[in-house]
């Protein structure tokens, strides 16, 4: 081979590795986040992409179970999911997560302590509070004829009215209902007090049009009088003031808290880490917030919000109304009572 040919020879190999690279450099520079359905602003994900230049692909799911099963039947490609506190726990026993020491980022300061609720990761060196709210009645005023309190409020005008409700379809949500209704922790796992909550919600069913999470546009249209539903239906509330409102119940409520974790199998850990630094700062939680109406966890990102959100007593309760909120905790094998509880509910006639 002469020195010409040796040189058109390392040359085309230059050319070849040129297209190669850029490739490979796009895999590289990608972040999948694994999220509930429309719980993150799009304005978000772009923000972070023109200040990243990472890609940033979304994929959702629309409960714990669901993402937990994906992850453990071996779904890989994911980077970021946001399980419940409960369900972190779950995961972090399962060693389904990454330490990612976002304890130690100067924007962790931003966080309120309190959010650090996991028992799995009570310092935070694992995942991020990402955000919070309650789990209480959306209703349409003008279907009933007045603004209710809470679930005996509510059940005793549609029993009179002949009207419907929706609950959600979820176990341990309704249950939880039942529970608090007679007076009982919403983790319970003791046999009888689950049988009583079942009972209380199997005698809710002749006014109850179906279990779902599509109530939203029902309630707004005035098909069902009411949903049991997220602090998110604030932003219905917001559309449309006059005739549509949300209380958390006198008799109790559910809070939900999600937050932000690395998965162990994630194949772009520093991009992920990165999206969960970027995540920190204020004025990226309240974008986030303003278009999901929730709770953040990020204090000076609060005071960023819109007015009609920072003063919402329902997306940031009162501490007197903190005090009446629960949060679902990982109960073992006691979640085999609670599933027998809401099979009863489920086929009860």
């Amino acid at each position: 081979m002469t020195i010409f040919q040796g040189a058109i020879r390392r040359l085309r190999i230059l050319a070849i590795s040129a297209l190669i690279l850029p490739a490979g450099s796009v895999v590289a520079q990608e972040l999948n986040i694994y999220n509930w359905g429309e719980y993150i602003n799009p304005a978000v994900l772009k923000k972070f992409e023109e200040e990243t230049k990472i890609k940033v692909n979304l994929s959702t799911y629309s409960s714990n179970e669901e993402m937990l099963a994906k992850i453990q039947g071996g779904a890989t490609g994911y980077d970021i999911v946001f399980p419940s506190v409960h369900m972190q726990d779950i995961m972090a026993k399962l060693e389904l997560l990454e330490k990612t020491d976002i304890n130690t980022y100067e924007g962790f300061r931003n966080i309120d302590p309190t959010f650090l609720r996991a028992k799995s990761d009570p310092n935070g060196e694992y995942c991020l509070p990402y955000a919070f709210g309650t789990v209480g009645i959306l209703y349409n005023r003008k279907v009933l004829g007045k603004d209710i309190t809470g679930w005996k409020d509510l059940i005793e005008t549609v029993k009179a009215k002949n009207l419907k409700f929706t609950l959600l379809d979820d176990m341990r949500e309704v249950l939880g209902v039942g529970l608090m209704l007679n007076g009982h922790k919403v983790n319970s796992t003791d046999p009888a007090e689950l049988q009583q909550a079942a009972d209380t919600v199997i005698a809710m069913k002749p006014y109850v049009a179906a279990f779902t999470y599509d109530s939203r546009p029902m309630v707004q249209s005035g098909d069902v009088a009411a949903a049991h539903f997220f602090v998110g239906a604030m932003v219905d509330v917001f559309g449309n003031p006059k005739d549509l409102g949300y209380v958390i119940p006198e008799e109790g409520a559910t809070m939900y808290q999600e937050d932000m974790c690395v998965l162990k199998t994630a194949p772009n850990k520093e991009n992920a880490i990165k999206f969960m630094q970027f995540y920190t700062k204020p004025e990226i939680a309240a974008l986030n917030v303003s278009q999901q109406t929730n709770g953040t966890a990020n204090v000076p990102g609060r005071q960023l919000t819109p007015d009609n959100i920072k003063n919402s007593k329902e997306i940031n309760p009162t501490d007197d109304t903190m005090k009446r909120l629960q949060i679902f905790e990982d109960i073992g094998a006691g979640l085999r009572q609670v599933d027998r509880a809401w099979t009863k509910v489920k086929t009860a006639q």
